[in-house]
């Protein structure tokens, strides 16, 4: 009997806003690779496995959608040339799946119970509809290692001196030396000198930036970069970044170089960039040469690499390895989350990745790629794709919706907020309490020594890293290259006496008057059962962060917390008045976290505040483009001052009643919050506000003190209030469990990956494993890597 379905007016081709989830199943990593295909459902494009788990039926239970178009897709051999075969293309190019893969596909129907003629009703349509439909993965693969370079105001506004006629290609040479390759020339006056000493073997003097030094001169071509289509590296010393020149082809001819004859000769900066980000990432071999054994099985899963998007794989090894997250999160006997759209749910998502990572079930040799006869190669696994859950973490956030690299602190710092937010319903738990702990703060005034205490709940903190550059020894080496700066190792002890270190502020005394200032120690009142530790290693450098490669020796063996604990205050100290808690819209209190990344910049700390204040008291990116517009502001380092009704931006309080107000109208506490403080405290503005902003997910910064008010209405002080985060017992013993490392000179560019204490099968003990994207391997060389981490993962014991 012909299927009814096939004519249904629900059934339609996917239109190009319409996602099709076509290559893997919404709640687990099962795809169109395995035997048994892909359903996809011809109503929603919902994509659900048909194996053992099923989800394509209990989609359609859930749905009533009937029909269901299975794909099963074969990859065609490839096979692994011996030694591997060089990169040294400049874009990954983008295939076509008839170029990889072999695709099969039918249709069916769960109502009816029975396969259905593809070319019946509307099916045909419907069906090369969904084939060509762009997905999540395909998009990231496409736009892989890509960069995003623009034009500044240098390359805009070049002026060039008197033209003249420059020595051709194979006649030119460095004006400083006799160097015929890696030549910048100097779009302003015509100079041509060497450039860096390259990766790859590229010999350089650095006699470009050597001119630029002695002449002002900011922007430069790179000769041999030239192409006929009028590409180019051209690099900009002010900015001490790669730019674009829109002029070029002109800038080239006053100089007598017709860029239509020329051809490239050398590697590109971005070619060079990728060639090294891409030997990180596939020279997994000891300091012997020798292939490092890829590892398999339960939590030795590896993330497929979706396009800069290493920083995401790494912080989510580390998170799925502690055991809130797994207790959270991993639950392979229990259904998934009921939902109508499972890859827009952040539950269901967490849940597959948690499965994806911890269960083993995708962990095993990549099958489609064989080894030579005579190779002992073991091929590393194809890894999961984590494109829903990257999806849903960017939805709506500036930087993580994009395809650019990300810092990945301020990737696990938005990740905890998000799973905070998201509910939790008994008897599960926000593991995201396992991070959380309480700073004391204390203030005592210099003239007349009272004191006030105050309790700051945190998940996380930022440590400083000291500078010290190692001296640089003169050798008799001829060349004019500036030497790369060493420094002298430093101990994690040294970080934390430094970040709990007292200091002094400048304050006026409430009790004595005294404007000489304060001392200002913050200690740990409570510990949590996992301690996230951003080291600090950067410097402003024409005022663009810098990382510096300061060594941090951490040890393997366990230590503890306990010189760090605060005792709180002590019989005899007198307090300080509390006229200023009567006012809460008069108080400000900082991101912790942007105003040490702004302070560690070099900004003063008055202008910081400020900055955070008038910024929403969100994040350091966001402040620093504030600080950079208002240098010339006349009172710009004058002390912050807060009015009761606060200014745009504000992080004072919000009248609680406008909060209910705006909560009858159906919008939420957050939104509701971040609307007030953005408009004054004027609701009628703050309603306008939240609809011209639906994409904001409002201010959660508050959530806490809210708390905290609650209960110190109750039967407790605001101090008293914030302890319940945290674990005050002693002794606190950590052990390092896992660390994220960074290979580049900047957080926003180069690779990371994780390290994560494991226990290997077929080992005794732990050991250091791997997680550099897909590929999963014991570790040799974590020593080195713990002194260069970028977050430091330390599990109370």
């Amino acid at each position: 009997m012909a299927c009814k379905h096939v004519h249904s007016a629900e059934l339609r081709a996917p239109t190009p806003a319409q996602s099709v989830y076509r290559e893997d199943c919404t709640q687990c990593f099962d795809s169109i690779d395995d035997p048994t295909g892909l359903n996809v459902c011809l109503s929603c494009f919902n994509g659900g496995c048909c194996s053992d788990r099923d989800h394509a039926r209990l989609h359609q239970q859930t749905s009533k959608h009937p029909l269901v178009l299975n794909i099963k897709r074969t990859r065609k051999r490839a096979k692994r040339d011996e030694p591997p075969q060089k990169i040294s293309k400049l874009a990954i190019a983008a295939e076509t799946e008839e170029d990889r893969y072999d695709t099969t596909t039918s249709v069916r129907c769960y109502e009816c119970d029975a396969d259905v003629d593809k070319s019946s009703g509307k099916l045909p349509a419907v069906v090369d509809a969904v084939l060509k439909a762009n997905t999540f993965a395909r998009q990231a693969e496409v736009q892989a290692w890509e960069q995003e370079i623009t034009p500044c105001e240098h390359t805009l506004c070049l002026k060039q001196g008197s033209g003249r006629q420059i020595e051709s290609q194979d006649l030119g040479h460095c004006s400083m030396c006799e160097l015929k390759e890696n030549l910048w020339l100097c779009l302003q006056c015509g100079n041509l000198g060497c450039g860096r000493n390259q990766f790859g073997g590229i010999g350089g003097n650095s006699h470009g930036l050597k001119h630029t030094e002695l002449t002002s001169h900011a922007v430069a071509v790179k000769l041999g970069s030239l192409t006929p289509d009028g590409a180019a590296d051209i690099y900009c010393y002010a900015c001490n970044e790669e730019r674009t020149d829109p002029e070029l082809v002109a800038h080239l001819a006053h100089w007598g170089i017709n860029i239509a004859e020329r051809e490239k000769t050398e590697k590109s900066l971005t070619e060079m960039q990728i060639e090294q980000n891409l030997k990180w990432e596939f020279s997994m071999t000891s300091q012997d040469g020798k292939e490092l054994k890829p590892i398999f099985g339960e939590g030795f899963t590896g993330l497929k690499n979706l396009g800069n998007s290493c920083y995401l794989a790494s912080v989510l090894q580390c998170l799925f390895s502690l055991p809130a997250f797994a207790a959270r999160y991993y639950h392979p006997k229990k259904p998934p989350p009921s939902t109508q759209l499972p890859a827009e749910d952040l539950e269901t998502q967490l849940r597959k990745v948690a499965d994806g990572i911890l269960s083993g079930r995708y962990s095993y040799p990549d099958t489609d790629v064989v080894a030579s006869e005579d190779s002992a190669y073991i091929p590393h696994q194809k890894g999961l794709a984590p494109a829903m859950l990257k999806h849903l973490i960017g939805r709506g956030h500036e930087e993580f919706s994009t395809m650019r690299q990300q810092d990945a602190f301020e990737l696990l710092l938005h990740l905890l907020k998000l799973v905070t937010r998201s509910p939790h319903p008994s008897p599960t738990q926000d593991p995201v309490n396992a991070f959380r702990f309480v700073m004391e703060q204390r203030l005592q005034c210099i003239s007349c020594n009272r004191v006030r205490y105050r309790s700051d709940e945190q998940d996380n903190i930022s440590i400083p890293v000291p500078v010290r550059r190692k001296l640089r020894v003169i050798n008799g080496d001829s060349s004019d290259e500036k030497p790369k700066d060493e420094f002298e190792p430093v101990t994690l002890k040294e970080c934390l006496d430094i970040f709990t270190g007292a200091e002094e502020v400048e304050l006026t005394c409430p009790a004595c008057n005294s404007k000489a200032g304060f001392t200002k120690r913050s200690l740990f009142k409570t510990f949590p059962d996992v301690l996230a530790v951003n080291a600090r290693r950067f410097e402003l450098v024409n005022w663009v962060p810098t990382k510096l490669d300061v060594p941090v020796v951490v040890g393997d063996d366990p230590f503890t917390l306990d010189a760090y604990m605060s005792s709180g205050q002590q019989d005899g100290e007198d307090p300080l008045p509390e006229e200023a808690a009567a006012d809460p819209a008069s108080r400000f209190s900082p991101n912790q976290a942007a105003l040490e990344q702004l302070e560690a910049m070099g900004f003063p700390r008055v202008r910081c505040e400020k900055a955070l204040h008038a910024t929403g008291n969100t994040d350091a990116d966001t402040a620093m483009n504030w600080l950079f517009a208002h240098m010339e502001d006349p009172d710009i380092d004058a002390p912050l001052q807060v009015t009761a009704s606060g200014s745009g931006g504000g992080g004072g309080g919000v009248d609680a009643e406008s909060v209910e107000m705006m909560a009858a109208m159906g919008i939420g506490a957050p939104q509701a919050r971040k609307a007030l403080k953005e408009t004054g405290g004027d609701v009628n503005r703050a309603v306008d506000w939240v609809f011209s902003h639906p994409d904001d997910q409002g201010d959660f910064e508050d959530d806490d003190d809210a708390a905290a008010a609650a209960a110190a209405s109750s039967s407790t002080t605001p101090t008293e209030g914030a302890t319940r985060a945290g674990n005050p017992d002693l002794p606190a013993k950590f052990r390092l469990q896992s660390i994220v490392c960074h290979k580049g000179a900047s957080i926003h560019a180069g690779h990371y990956v994780a390290f994560i204490r494991k226990h290997i099968p077929d080992e005794s003990g732990e050991a250091w494993v791997l997680f550099n994207d897909e590929k999963v391997v014991k570790a040799v060389d974590v020593e080195e890597m713990k002194k260069f981490a970028y977050v430091y993962f330390f599990r109370r014991m």
